[in-house]
């Protein structure tokens, strides 16, 4: 029972290793320069908001209206060094795939064995590689004993691989059990490992549906705000007024037409959702995908440790007449139960499993909170059936192995030879099913409990259960070669998977209320993956199924990719994005990192995932749990109905800015509001009361709403409320300022109160309707930016800063009078857009299990407001 030996190669010379790598150079990985911070500069300033914001700083520098130039100044310093640094830390993909690589080398050159650093890897190499180390460089296979490789990390496929003389290793997989002798063949760049970093480094960050958005907002109010100072310059011009007069009102107008803040607040409400996400095991790495996460029309998900624990496990025992052995626990906890009992033929077959069995366990240490497996995982497995059957590992001393017929990708099998304490043997084979079970085999058994075994191997192969059946004999004598695989007694089959995980199935369904469709893409067989998605109900009735292979042209509708390289996930979240999808892609192995790059939001997982998978990615979840994606995307709609809503707030404000600074002089206000009181106005109630609006609860029902439209519009639906708004906040104003006028009051200073005082009486008229907790801040910083207003009137270093004039009690009454009326208006109409919940669900329905599991981000109702007063399909 001796495997053939095959002839090693003595090496590479010095001189050979010399000249191969002045032609070759050297085993790394090619790291792409990363742009200047000057570059990334440039790059935050050609925002259009921003661009117009710098065309106001160089007017007030030349009006020398110091104020409103160092005001002006902050936000764009604050908005710029926030995004150059979030472009920094999520720029890091290629630079993690550096730690996949093996750091050092068991190397054979001049006949002698060394070790040198990978990164001086040649082709030509001879290289040694034993169970554990990582593979240093692409190699030819040429001497292998009982060699299996976890390529999991370049494949996404879950279970080791068996590889023999001749087949290739890839850089950066790991081997799990055996050892090898190979020839080196690729390296650097050219190694698998190489061709998937020139992948990540390929693909560009695509602009978030926010950021494309903001953009495109920011676009129209550039030209509108020019072309309204145009108009106004030129008009006053012409009328006779003086050019430093007009400039002044050009200016102002343009001020008002750009809410300057709304780079700040953005920024703020993403940051303090990072924070919320983080404090539900999501790390943010960056900013935008804290948004982005609440457009997501489909989810991509891998399954291994995604949507299942990402461990082997013994699901169950058949004995040879079908009979059921359940077995239940957690990993490779040896800790555990079997139902029913296990009796004499059951602890035989564990025993069996032990014997003919390689693998280990290593208990938690501080290291490694959990049982781990010692070898391949799925004789690890095997062996955690065996102890939670009552066998434990330690029964491999009582009978010693004396010989073996090693496993290897032609035979499909394993059988070892074991002595007995009273001297006679046990012979004990476990395999494929089709192997052992197959007519004229190693077994001896009826034709019909034959078929009933072939046929439930069949069944539960095609359910996507890994099978493996387990024979053996006793023998007086130390059986020869040719006698240890024959007329072996069936003992039984196990079962064997990779457990879904407990609240999969709910959060699917979670998924799919919230109008998110599911696609799965893995490395692993089509079958397996099929009967998984099946299991957790990714799809109704039978799945769509492609190969990775057919990606480019499988049917749009197919929710199952199998069998797929790392260019393949790359072509299926391509095809999805064209298709007008806003993806997000989950994923733990480098194989999985272009994709992650690609996708709109790339999700990895934080505690089983590659460093390669989590640099690559803009969300990691700490607790590898595909629930907590749920919650990150509920938090992102918050986020961005919130950002609406301050855009109905701020656009409100500005367009009723705008209108008085168009129709003031029309009715006799020359210059109604200096830049210095508009942006006094625009700092306090866009300011604190902004940033408060961005931490407004979740509307009831946000995840009972299908996702918005990837080409939508952010002012979509908006429009009418704004204008409505803004003109209410115009009429309000002027009417106060008109009376005072009448009345030889300062007429400014009460329609600078006014237009100050309703613009915060509508942020509170648009507060969530639903929520089950009362945003208190909101409260707070009115109240803040109310003392504020007022003091601009009567605190003397505020009234020369702004110009403004103190107001009597009498008129102050009148200016909240008038300023009370648009925050009621709005509060109405809010609550006018009340709808019943949908049915099946109650209002404000809590969290926590449900009869189909654990739903760990549904709540509320159907429909909710917009955050301007309209009922809208999803927005808030």
């Amino acid at each position: 029972m001796t495997t053939p030996t095959t002839i090693v190669p003595s090496g590479l010379t010095a001189a050979e290793v010399a000249e191969r790598r002045r032609r070759f150079g050297r085993n790394e990985l090619p790291v792409a320069r990363p742009p200047s911070v000057v570059m990334r500069v440039g790059a935050q300033l050609r925002d259009p908001l921003v661009v117009v914001l710098l065309a106001a700083m160089v007017v007030t520098a030349l009006l020398r209206d110091i104020s409103d130039l160092i005001v002006i100044l902050l936000v764009v310093v604050l908005n710029t060094t926030v995004g150059v640094v979030q472009e920094i830390r999520a720029d890091r993909a290629v630079a993690a795939l550096q730690h996949m690589a093996a750091p050092s080398a068991r190397v054979r050159r001049d006949g002698a064995d060394t070790t040198v650093p990978a990164a001086e890897l040649v082709p030509g190499d001879v290289v040694r590689v034993e169970a554990g180390d990582i593979v240093p460089a692409d190699l030819r296979v040429v001497r292998a004993v009982r060699l299996s490789v976890d390529e999991a990390a370049l494949t996404g496929e879950s279970m080791p691989v068996t590889r023999s003389d001749g087949d290739e290793l890839s850089a950066g997989t790991v081997t799990a059990t055996g050892h090898a002798v190979g020839e080196v063949t690729r390296i650097g760049g050219d190694s698998a490992l190489g061709r998937i970093a020139a992948l990540v480094s390929g693909q560009p960050r695509r602009a978030t549906p926010l950021q494309r958005r903001l953009t495109g907002l920011g676009k129209v109010l550039a030209v509108v705000a020019t072309i309204l100072s145009g108009v106004v310059l030129a008009v006053g011009v012409a009328r006779g007024e003086p050019f430093g007069e007009m400039l002044l009102a050009a200016v102002s107008l343009t001020v008002a037409a750009v809410p300057e803040s709304l780079p700040a607040v953005v920024t703020l409400a993403l940051a303090l959702g990072a924070h919320r996400m983080a404090r539900q095991a999501a790390i943010v790495r960056r900013l935008p995908a804290v948004e982005t996460l609440g457009s997501i029309t489909t989810l991509a998900t891998d399954k291994t440790g995604t949507l299942t624990e990402g461990v082997m496990s013994v699901d169950r025992l058949l004995l040879p007449d079908l009979e059921t052995v359940t077995l239940t626990g957690r990993g490779y906890d040896p800790d555990g139960t079997a139902a029913p009992a296990p009796g004499p033929r059951v602890r035989r077959l564990a025993e069996a499993i032990v014997l003919c069995n390689d693998a280990g366990l290593a208990p938690p240490d501080g290291d490694h909170p959990a049982w781990r497996p010692v070898g391949d995982p799925m004789e690890a497995a095997l062996l955690v059936a065996a102890a939670r059957c009552g066998v434990e590992p330690g029964a491999r001393d009582l009978l010693p192995r004396v010989d073996e017929v090693p496993f290897d990708a032609d035979r499909r099998r394993m059988t070892t030879v074991h002595r007995r304490p009273a001297g006679d043997y046990v012979v004990v084979c476990k395999g494929a099913p089709d192997v052992l079970l197959r007519p004229g085999g190693p077994l001896r058994i009826g034709e019909e409990d034959r078929r009933n075994a072939v046929d439930a191997a069949a069944e539960l192969s095609g359910s996507g259960y890994r099978v493996l059946a387990v024979a053996g004999a006793h023998r007086a004598d130390r059986p020869a070669a040719a006698e240890a695989e024959r007329d072996l007694d069936l003992l039984g089959l196990a079962v064997l998977a990779d457990p879904v995980r407990p609240e999969t199935a709910a959060t699917v369904a979670a998924f799919r209320d919230a109008g998110i469709d599911l696609v799965l893409i893995t490395g692993d067989h089509p079958a397996t993956a099929a009967a998984i998605a099946d299991r957790v109900g990714l799809t109704d009735g039978a799945p769509r199924v492609a190969t990775g292979d057919a990606a480019g042209t499988a049917d749009p509708r197919t929710t199952v990719y199998a069998r797929t390289s790392p260019e393949q996930k790359l072509t299926i979240i391509r095809r999805l994005q064209h298709d007008g999808a806003v993806v997000a892609m989950t994923g733990d192995g480098v194989n999985d990192a272009p994709a992650l790059r690609r996708a709109d939001i790339g999700v990895a997982m934080g505690r089983g995932g590659t460093e390669a998978a989590r640099q690559a990615a803009d969300l990691v979840l700490a607790d590898d749990n595909l629930a907590t994606v749920g919650r990150a995307v509920r938090e992102g709609r918050r986020i961005y109905a919130n950002i609406r809503r301050f855009l109905v707030y701020a656009l409100s404000g500005g367009v009723a800015e705008v209108l008085i600074m168009l129709a003031g002089p029309w009715l006799g206000l020359a210059v109604p509001l200096l830049p210095a009181q508009i942006l006094w106005i625009n700092m306090n109630t866009h300011g604190l009361p902004g940033v408060a609006l961005g931490g407004e609860p979740a509307a009831a029902g946000l995840m009972r709403r299908p996702p918005r439209r990837p080409g939508e519009a952010i002012l979509g639906g908006l429009a009418g409320r704004i204008a409505l708004t803004g003109a209410l906040i115009t009429l309000v104003a002027f009417g106060a300022a008109l009376w005072a006028r009448h009345s030889g009051g300062p007429w400014q200073s009460v329609l600078f109160a006014v237009l100050g005082l309703a613009q915060l009486g509508v942020a509170l008229g648009l507060r969530t309707r639903g929520g089950r907790r009362r945003n208190w801040s909101l409260d707070v910083a009115v109240a803040l930016s109310l003392a504020l207003q007022l003091g601009a009137l009567w605190l003397p270093p505020l009234r020369d800063l702004l110009g403004t004039e103190p107001l009597t009690l009498r008129e102050l009454a009148v200016c909240l009078g008038f300023a009370a009326v648009p925050g009621l208006v709005t509060f109405a109409t809010v609550r006018s857009s009340r709808r019943p919940p949908r049915q099946g669900r109650v209002a404000g329905e809590a969290e926590g299990p449900t009869a189909a599991g654990h739903v760990p981000f549904i709540r509320g109702s159907r429909r909710a407001s917009d955050g301007g007063g309209t009922t809208r399909r999803e927005e808030v």
